[in-house]
C-alpha cells in the first residue's frame, strides 16, 4: 500500500477522551441531580452524593468545594441550555427562527437529557417561597423573563393581551415541568414509561401542536 493510499484509508483521529477528573465530576453532578430531585436542596447531603458515586466525602471536595457550589453546577448544567434556547428565540431577527415547534423540540430534547431537573424544581417550589433556594429562584426568574420576552416577540402578541402573557408563560411552564416531574409516579401508577424515547417523541409532537395553537395569530384562526 502506498503512503497516499494509507492516508486515505486511515480513520480520522478520535476525539480526545475526557480526563478522569472531568468524568468523575460528571458522575458527581449526575448523582447530585438525582438526590436533589428526590430530597430537595435541604435534604441532599454531600456524604450521600459521595456514596452514590463511590467516593469518600473529602474526595468530593476536590471537585466541588461545598454543597452550594455543587447545587449551582447542577442548575447551570440543567437550566442554562434551556435559557440559551429562549434567548436565541428572543434575539432572532427572522420570524422563521422563532418557530414555536422548533423551540418545543429543542426544549424537550434538552429536558429529556436531564429529566431529574423538573423534579428538582418541583420539589423545591412545592416547599414555598421562603424555602426556595436563592439560586433556584434566580434561575426560574431568568427563565420566566426570557419566556415572557419570547411571547412578546412572537405572533402570540396579536392574540393574547399583555396581562395574559404571564399566564401563557405559566401554562407552558406547567406543561413542560409537569410532564417530566410526574414521570416516575405515572410509571408506578399506569406502568407507562413517560421517559422512553417513543413517549418523549410523541409528547414532543403533542406539545408542538399545543403550543402552536396557543401562539397562533387570531387572524389565522378567524380565517379558517
Amino acid at each position: 500500500m502506498t503512503l497516499l493510499a494509507a492516508l486515505h484509508t486511515t480513520a480520522p483521529p478520535a476525539a480526545p477522551r475526557r480526563r478522569k477528573g472531568e468524568r468523575t465530576a460528571e458522575r458527581i453532578l449526575d448523582a447530585a441531580e438525582a438526590l436533589f430531585a428526590e430530597r430537595g436542596y435541604a435534604g441532599g447531603k454531600l456524604r450521600d452524593v459521595a456514596a452514590r458515586v463511590g467516593l469518600r466525602t473529602p474526595s468530593l471536595y476536590n471537585h466541588f468545594p461545598n454543597k452550594e457550589s455543587l447545587y449551582a453546577a447542577v442548575l447551570e448544567r440543567g437550566i442554562r441550555p434551556v435559557l440559551d434556547v429562549l434567548t436565541e428565540v428572543v434575539e432572532a431577527r427572522e420570524r422563521s427562527d422563532r418557530d414555536v415547534r422548533r423551540v418545543v423540540e429543542k426544549t424537550m430534547a434538552l429536558v429529556g437529557r436531564r429529566p431529574d431537573i423538573p423534579r428538582l424544581i418541583q420539589h423545591e417550589t412545592l416547599s414555598g417561597g421562603l424555602h426556595l433556594t436563592p439560586m433556584l429562584r434566580e434561575w426560574i426568574q431568568r427563565t420566566f423573563a426570557r419566556a415572557y420576552e419570547m411571547v412578546e416577540a412572537s405572533s402570540a402578541s396579536s392574540r393574547w393581551t399583555p396581562d395574559q402573557f404571564p399566564l401563557l408563560v405559566l401554562a407552558m411552564y406547567h406543561v413542560f415541568v409537569g410532564y417530566f416531574a410526574i414521570a416516575h409516579v405515572y410509571r408506578d401508577l399506569n406502568g407507562q414509561d413517560l421517559l422512553s424515547e417513543r413517549a418523549v417523541a410523541e409528547q414532543t409532537r403533542f406539545f408542538g401542536d399545543l403550543v402552536a395553537t396557543l401562539f397562533e395569530e387570531e387572524s389565522a384562526r378567524d380565517g379558517r
